[in-house]
């Protein structure tokens, strides 16, 4: 870890307990965020294991995922008018595949479930009517997250790469929704698609690893890291090998540690202060 970010970390921690907190403000992004991630892992690797035990493929309508205490679920459902559960994936928080439950009995929806198909169901009319909006790139999916967590109901679209070796930040949306699941709002997040490449080669044809990477977020996008980006981040930090990726806004630096999977916010006023201190020393030493 190089000076300024040494420098960097160390006001962090003299300022953790300070009232005007950018980094505990931002924790509720980061606890959403890791919901999203919950989701993605379950949905990643429910598929592949329904796939295995589930034959009748004419009979499935489509899959979603959510965290029931503290367990996240993939949910398969049949295609029909009025379709019912056909098989339950449920992992632990190592998401082991020799561990996972496999429940292939039918059943209807919980209450709950219900919610999230219907939510899920008019997101994804949303996407196909409003082609303004929703944007769809060449070798990447759209994949959307319901997420019910209280009175909020939301789904999260994210764009997923096709191919290895990338990972791609942005052209993602958000839509809520009220109680009665009606389409409340539907926003773009990041404006753009970030495509970052990873595991390539130097000069010598050697394997080339970036221990750190960043993005930008235009003022539209806001001040903070996005629930998004942290699970974008936890889906592909450990291919791309990431120890820090960090997230700069005009108002603040947020820095996400790959390994720890925890954010640190520090505001850009901050960082000024330690380059011009730097300038000082600098014009300072004797040549």
């Amino acid at each position: 870890m190089n000076k300024t970010l040494i420098i960097i970390f160390t006001l962090f921690a003299l300022s953790v307990l300070a009232q005007n907190n950018p980094t505990r403000e931002a924790q509720p992004i980061v606890a959403e965020g890791k919901l999203l991630y919950k989701s993605e892992m379950a949905s990643w690797y429910g598929t592949d294991l329904f796939l295995e035990n589930y034959k009748n493929r004419q009979n499935i309508g489509g899959y979603f995922s959510y965290t029931e205490n503290d367990t996240p679920k993939c949910i398969f459902f049949s295609k029909s008018d009025n379709p019912k559960v056909i098989g339950t994936i449920s992992f632990d928080n190592t998401y082991n595949l020799k561990t996972a439950k496999i429940d292939l009995e039918e059943r209807a929806f919980s209450n709950y479930e219900n919610d999230i198909y219907q939510i899920r169901k008019l997101a994804l009319a949303e996407i196909i009517s409003d082609t303004a909006l929703f944007k769809q790139y060449e070798n990447s999916n759209l994949n959307l997250i319901p997420l019910i967590d209280g009175k909020n109901k939301k789904v999260y679209v994210l764009t997923g790469p096709k191919q290895n070796g990338v990972v791609l930040f942005g052209n993602d949306y958000l839509l809520t929704f009220d109680k009665n699941n009606k389409l409340m709002q539907k926003k773009q997040l990041h404006k753009n698609l970030i495509p970052i490449n990873y595991g390539g080669k130097d000069k010598e044809g050697k394997p080339f690893v970036s221990e750190e990477a960043m993005h930008s977020h235009l003022p539209e996008t806001g001040d903070f890291i996005t629930a998004t980006d942290i699970c974008t981040l936890m889906l592909y930090e450990r291919f791309a090998k990431w120890k820090t990726h960090n997230v700069v806004s005009k108002k603040y630096l947020n820095i996400w540690n790959c390994e720890t999977n925890e954010l640190s916010v520090i505001p850009m006023e901050t960082i000024k202060e330690i380059q011009k201190d730097q300038e000082k020393n600098k014009a300072q030493e004797p040549k």
